[in-house]
């Protein structure tokens, strides 16, 4: 899910200028759901492109029923949900992640999940957290995402590293072995400035128990588990394990390739990539679990579905939502777009319960930890963001990054 482009307040502002209030309509009428009618569906990027395969299967089975998916690019997604909401215009279903939930379901234009006909226990904690806002479920988890480690192989023998990295001090001495002794340009990447550190430095940071805002919405950026994670991560800065900065648009994998760069944490379509594009590296990389400090836990991602409150179809819109996110959907999505199912039970047949390296992602799935569902998410990152490249940078100590990050996130969660 990419980072929203804008706040609350903007959404707020627009809403008050079209006279919208937050309430809402949450009535139960509408059309029936075998009804003749055209549900308007839109989802981003490539989710959007191949949505409308999907679409036309279901109209098969639901002739009265027109399904009209509209892609929406990821660049103009938040602006033009912005702008539907406070027009009281948008879709009957729209894919959201979780830096947009806390922010449409406070302005009031989301409808709650029937938890009668979509039931948590069917989904990975992680998938159905990210729909969930103040203890409410607004979203059904449609694909799940989390990072894992990514290594070469060939060259962990000449490192002298016999398996994947089990914790900090694993990767540390993975990382140095890579560098000395198999003679690799660097040992690691991981992200040390620009849009988004944060997704880099949050396997470090979760998986020491730290958080940037805890579940009761407190700041705990300055925590010493916090602290200890961002000293971790900035170390491999300070002892040239890793590049200090790249240019925009940096693709790991032709390092990867080439061996300058043997190691780093990236999600479930780098697998496909690299069977892809990278064949000669056929047999020569793997993927483990997250290094654990005090436990290994990575960040969870991807998107749900979610109906408007304003909808005239929502019973039309529940049986489409329940057709992409039942076993038999969430495998057939898998099969289209690779994106990792949310269903814990299309794991079971296939690819998805044979694959070793996918058996990784759905292990570190079971722990992934979600973001908060803040309305000023965003905003709480880019000082997160900042604060990690003063680290990375060599311009400030972890304490003092984590204190004036503190103090900055303090005001945003108000």
């Amino acid at each position: 899910m990419h980072r929203a482009a804008r706040t609350l307040t903007a959404a707020i502002a627009l809403a008050t200028a079209f006279g919208i209030t937050a309430c809402g309509s949450s009535s139960g009428g509408g059309a029936a759901a075998d009804e003749k009618q055209t549900l308007t569906v839109w989802a981003m990027g490539a989710e959007g492109e191949k949505l409308g395969d999907v679409a036309k299967e279901y109209q098969k089975a639901h002739p009265n029923v027109t399904v009209q998916v509209t892609p929406v690019g990821w660049d103009v997604a938040h602006q033009k949900l912005v702008s539907a909401a406070a027009a009281g215009t948008l879709p009957d279903v729209a894919q959201m992640g979780g830096s947009y939930l806390g922010e449409f379901a406070e302005l009031g234009v989301l409808e709650p999940v029937d938890t009668q006909a979509f039931h948590k226990a069917d989904f990975f904690p992680a998938g159905w957290e990210q729909g969930e806002v103040d203890g409410t479920a607004y979203g059904v988890p449609w694909y799940v995402d989390t990072r894992v480690l990514y290594y070469r192989t060939d060259l962990a023998q000449k490192a002298g590293v016999a398996k994947a990295p089990a914790n900090w001090s694993d990767l540390q001495a993975a990382a140095t072995g890579y560098q000395k002794k198999a003679g690799t340009k660097w040992g690691l990447y991981v992200q040390g400035n620009g849009l988004d550190t944060v997704q880099s430095f949050y396997p470090f940071l979760y998986s020491a128990g730290g958080e940037i805002v805890d579940k009761d919405g407190k700041a705990v950026l300055d925590s010493p588990a916090s602290v200890r994670a961002l000293k971790e991560y900035g170390s491999y800065f300070d002892k040239g394990l890793t590049k200090k900065s790249v240019q925009p648009g940096y693709d790991v994998l032709k390092d990867f390739n080439t061996g300058d760069v043997p190691m780093f944490f990236s999600g479930p379509w780098i697998m496909s990539i690299l069977k892809e594009q990278y064949p000669q590296l056929d047999g020569k990389w793997a993927v483990g679990p997250v290094p654990s400090d005090k436990t290994s836990v990575s960040m969870a991602g991807g998107s749900s579905l979610v109906i408007s409150k304003d909808s005239e179809h929502k019973a039309a819109a529940k049986e489409f939502i329940r057709y992409l996110t039942d076993a038999k959907g969430q495998a057939d999505w898998y099969e289209r777009t690779s994106d990792l199912p949310a269903n814990t039970a299309a794991w079971k047949t296939g690819a998805l319960a044979e694959d070793a390296g996918l058996q990784v992602f759905r292990k570190q799935m079971e722990t992934a930890k979600v973001s908060p569902a803040l309305p000023k998410w965003s905003e709480i990152t880019s000082k997160v963001d900042a604060a990690i490249e003063s680290v990375t940078q060599g311009k400030a100590s972890a304490e003092d990054a984590a204190e004036k990050a503190q103090s900055e996130v303090e005001g945003l969660v108000k």
